[in-house]
């Protein structure tokens, strides 16, 4: 016969049951509930935001002013009303139809080819076991340490070699890969990518090439998109290595073609901000078209990880 000790605050025999009470949880803490910032962070972020656009905002209105009242102080927080008349001349002086055509082709190409090879060969380092892996591994990063000013002179002995210079190639061809890319693909596919899915498709009979097209490209898809939008910006702002092989008046990029503007014994400060806005519109156009696909990319990926 067993005796049950009943404890001294338990209730009677047939009472009901009170339910414990449990502290409830905010609106913006349950599941599916949307967080919501106080009026402090809206103040930063409205505060960062002033800045960050600030430097954009201050091209334009440099842009629409003359020498004599932008050399004044204090200098302008307004827009003048020679704006358009500025951004016409800076267009057709600099020849930025052309400018625009032949970046969009570089930044392209170099795009493109950079997250195709990179993905590639990210999923060889990361999945793929292969003699000497590692090593090929630290050469890679090693080139990533090595200063780009030290390969100038004999890439440029090479383009001329090749009879490039003033030429569009001279600048596609020395960006087609990117130690950087190989390096992000690789440990993002470390992590995006378990090794399960890999022995399955193997198991169904999934060539290397079958592989790569149906496994490793789904799966890396917003690695991708964030590093295409990297390499086009890099490649669309690139300056030194096009200034060198092209001319303003052969095939120029934006940034050589912006470069020859306001050039005289005293530079037109205004005609140059034109040409610098109208080299920026494109790459902020792109932002707003692409922006949420990618930033949709970047948190569909970390929830992978």
């Amino acid at each position: 016969m067993t005796t049950t000790v009943t404890p001294p605050d338990a209730p009677p025999p047939g009472a009901p049951v009170k339910e414990s009470k449990r502290p409830r949880l905010p609106k913006a803490a349950r599941a599916g509930g949307q967080l919501h910032g106080g009026p402090i962070a809206y103040a930063i972020l409205i505060v960062f935001t002033i800045v960050s656009l600030f430097p954009l905002v201050w091209t334009a209105i440099a842009a629409s002013r003359d020498n004599q009242r932008l050399a004044q102080t204090p200098p302008p927080f307004w827009f003048g009303s020679g704006l358009f008349d500025k951004l016409e001349v800076a267009w057709k002086d600099a020849n930025l139809g052309e400018a625009f055509f032949n970046t969009t082709i570089v930044a392209g190409t170099s795009a493109l080819t950079i997250v195709f090879l990179s993905t590639i060969a990210g999923f060889a380092f990361a999945k793929l076991r292969f003699r000497g892996r590692g090593a090929l591994m630290l050469i890679v990063i090693g080139t990533m340490m090595v200063p780009p000013q030290l390969s100038v002179i004999p890439l440029y002995m090479m383009v001329a070699k090749l009879d490039w210079t003033d030429q569009l190639q001279a600048v596609i061809f020395p960006s087609l890969v990117s130690a950087f890319g190989v390096f992000f693909m690789r440990q993002y596919l470390i992590q995006a990518l378990p090794d399960e899915i890999i022995e399955a498709a193997r198991v169904d009979g999934a060539s290397s090439w079958r592989v790569v097209w149906h496994v490793v490209f789904p799966a890396a898809r917003p690695a991708m998109a964030v590093l295409g939008m990297l390499t086009f910006v890099q490649a669309w702002n690139d300056f030194m290595w096009p200034f060198l092989v092209l001319t303003q008046m052969g095939n120029p990029t934006v940034q050589v073609a912006v470069a020859g503007l306001g050039r005289g014994y005293t530079p037109d400060q205004s005609l140059i901000m034109a040409g610098a806005l109208l080299g920026t519109l494109p790459l902020l156009l792109v932002f707003a078209i692409f922006g949420k696909q990618i930033v949709g990319g970047i948190m569909q990926g970390a929830v992978k990880g």
